[in-house]
């Protein structure tokens, strides 16, 4: 390459790497590390060998620029993470951070926490007996700087701060200030001779405190979905069409290689039309939602009731009521191109096949399609790929190795016992979708003893009827009772009977969330006319802040719905929990129900909303009798620990924003 070259090679590279260069620079938030009290001077921090010290972190934040708590919600932004690194001098360490601002983030359309101007998180660490000399105590921080147009790459910094360990120096009092949450520890850095005498602190530390931090489920929910593709599979709609499918693709082209090769090309472009039909179902569902189709679709009577009736349609044709099928003049066009051959035919073959195949993958699709909504985001359209691909893997499969379409059932009663099975199994959903309009409308008509009622019989009759004793079609009388039918049929009896402690108050685990709940039940089934020292007030804020005036007491205001899922575990499974029933006896506690159709629900949710910038249910938050908030917590957790220490929330003389009035 000629000097030219080369000049125009380096200009090139230059303005490729400025932009880099540029973002590399800019930085809007520098940090600080220092002993906490305005206890810094120009030297060494002097520490008693074997005492606490405590830190301020400092992040001085830009104007127009905020960094993320470490509490954020993951599915969102980079969040701040703080550790202490490795010392030999350092037993374990713990982070406490200041309260966060917290609204709905239209970037990433998900709650996040935020601060802005200066951030001072506190730094507890544990030092080792016998420790002495001079040494450093290093902070490492991770984060991500944003504005309103743009977010800055994740940068990661390490700040110092020098300390000098001295036999009877005098002890580093701090108290953590209220609205200070933990947020986690660095691993314990002591010898192993050491870590006994810090096991305490180091347990304390490892507890979070506001948020759950684990990812967002993903994998569950995609390995759900494939799942419910493969089953898909065995429906009496899909099952019998695969060896006629797939005979199809092996009969295109002429010599044995080329019927081959046209075989898995035509199974690629038929596959297609039903990734292509459902996850254009998915992305719909996710435009008609919106971001805030969680609670709309969670509780709107209209929305559920037509759920009800649809699945109510699906159940009595699965059971044999009557049959469903589409218009035969919109079939009878789709099947006519798909003969012309080719790609294209093969395609439209594909969306023919998926929608002649809905009658019995509707009720899949379904509570699939919903519980998706439920979790926002993408998921809706992720969830369709995913089943979609679980549907047509198979048709795929067998045109590549067409010798185990011999291995597969041969299509028979079978497929109709899981069409009477999966019928019953739909009018058991269909239920919980009635139960929504019951609890949202407060008819009180479906209780939660008539609902149980219904489940232990719906869920009864498919296994009295795998073991024959319920004559429908599917089953002879006379025909020999399976290993396999007969341990289905056990599943489906244990379960209706485990169902029955139910109806007279006993809690029902996980099954909770999807049942109705106890009339007048609040948070640990407690009322305001129950007589309790600390009863629950429903959708009365100014009834508790005067009664937690009164007694003295903070106020937990639970965020809830009549139909939100998430809501019934909590109370059913995380307020009874001794540790935490414990707690909750001394706080006045109100449920403010946001899903409702009355004013009640539309003031709450205005509430909600202007003073805590969020929509989501469960929402909980820790207020004193002047209305000032102390902490919050948003959405469900399976760890008591970490809502244990929301819960232990005191008041003090920090003041944040008042939450009741404009």
């Amino acid at each position: 390459m000629d000097k030219r070259g080369h000049r125009f090679l380096c200009v090139v590279l230059s303005a490729l790497a400025l932009p880099l260069l540029l973002a590399a620079k800019e930085d809007p938030v520098q940090w600080t590390l220092n002993a906490a009290g305005g206890k810094n001077t120009a030297g060494p921090t002097a520490i008693n060998p074997g005492d606490k010290a405590y830190f301020e972190l400092k992040a001085t934040v830009e104007p127009g620029w905020h960094l993320y708590s470490p509490t954020t919600p993951p599915g969102g932004p980079i969040i701040t993470k703080i550790q202490v690194n490795a010392n030999p001098a350092v037993a374990s360490s713990a982070v406490y951070r200041p309260q966060p601002a917290r609204k709905l983030d239209p970037n990433f359309q998900i709650d996040t926490e935020t601060y802005t101007g200066t951030a001072t998180f506190l730094v507890e660490v544990a030092t080792v007996k016998g420790s002495h000399g001079d040494s450093n105590v290093e902070a490492m921080v991770r984060y991500q700087a944003c504005s309103d147009v743009k977010c800055l790459p994740p940068v990661k910094k390490t700040v110092t701060s020098p300390v000098a360990f001295v036999d009877g120096a005098p002890p580093q009092k701090l108290a953590i200030p209220e609205g200070y949450a933990l947020v986690g520890a660095a691993a314990s850095t002591a010898p192993p001779a050491s870590s006994s005498a810090t096991g305490a602190s180091a347990a304390t530390a490892s507890s979070s405190a506001s948020v759950p931090t684990s990812e967002q489920p993903w994998a569950p929910f995609l390995l759900t979905a494939f799942g419910f593709g493969l089953a898909a599979l065995f429906t009496p709609c899909v099952f019998p069409m695969i060896p006629i499918t797939v005979s199809f693709f092996l009969n295109q082209g002429g010599a044995a290689e080329a019927k081959q090769e046209g075989a898995w090309r035509q199974a690629v472009v038929f596959c297609l039309g039903i990734i292509v039909l459902f996850t254009a179902l998915g992305f719909f569902v996710t435009l008609a939602a919106g971001p805030f189709g969680v609670v709309q679709l969670g509780s709107s009577p209209w929305i559920n009731s037509f759920i009800a009736v649809v699945f109510f349609v699906f159940g009595l044709s699965l059971l044999g009521a009557f049959e469903l099928t589409l218009p035969s003049g919109m079939l009878t066009k789709l099947n006519s191109a798909s003969q012309h051959g080719g790609y294209v035919g093969t395609l439209l073959m594909g969306l023919t096949f998926s929608l002649t195949s809905f009658a019995c993958i509707g009720p899949i699709v379904g509570p699939l399609l919903i519980a998706s909504v439920q979790s926002k985001g993408a998921q809706p359209v992720v969830g369709m790929l995913a089943f979609a691909t679980g549907l047509a893997a198979p048709f795929f499969l067998l045109a590549l190795f067409p010798s185990y379409l011999k291995k597969l059932p041969r299509s028979g009663g079978w497929m109709s016992r899981v069409k009477i099975v999966l019928g019953f199994i739909v009018l058991a959903v269909m239920l919980k979708y009635l139960s929504n309009v019951d609890q949202v409308l407060q008819t009180h008509w479906l209780t939660r003893e008539r609902f149980l009622a219904a489940w232990i019989i719906l869920f009864a009759l498919p296994g009295l009827y795998l073991l024959g004793l319920i004559p429908m079609e599917g089953i002879k009388r006379d025909s020999q009772l399976g290993v396999p039918r007969t341990l289905i049929a056990a599943l489906f009896l244990i379960f209706s009977i485990s169902l029955i402690p139910g109806l007279f108050g006993a809690r029902l685990g996980d099954l909770d969330a999807f049942v109705p709940e106890g009339s007048g039940a609040g948070i640990g089934g407690l009322t305001a006319s129950a007589g309790a020292s600390s009863p629950n007030y429903k959708n009365d804020l100014t009834g508790a802040l005067a009664a937690a005036g009164q007694q003295n007491k903070l106020v937990l205001i639970n965020f809830t719905g009549y139909a939100c899922t998430n809501c019934h575990w909590m109370k059913a499974n995380m307020f009874t929990r001794p540790e935490i029933a414990a707690v909750v006896k001394d706080l006045i506690v109100v449920d403010l129900y946001t899903d409702g159709t009355d004013a009640e629900s539309e003031k709450n949710q205005k509430l909600e909303d202007q003073k805590f910038g969020t929509a989501s249910i469960p929402f909980y938050a820790i207020v004193d009798p002047s209305q000032n908030v102390l902490a919050t917590f948003p959405q469900l957790t399976r760890n008591p620990q970490e809502f244990l220490s929301f819960l232990s929330t005191k008041a003090g003389s920090t003041k944040t924003a008042a939450i009741a009035g404009d």
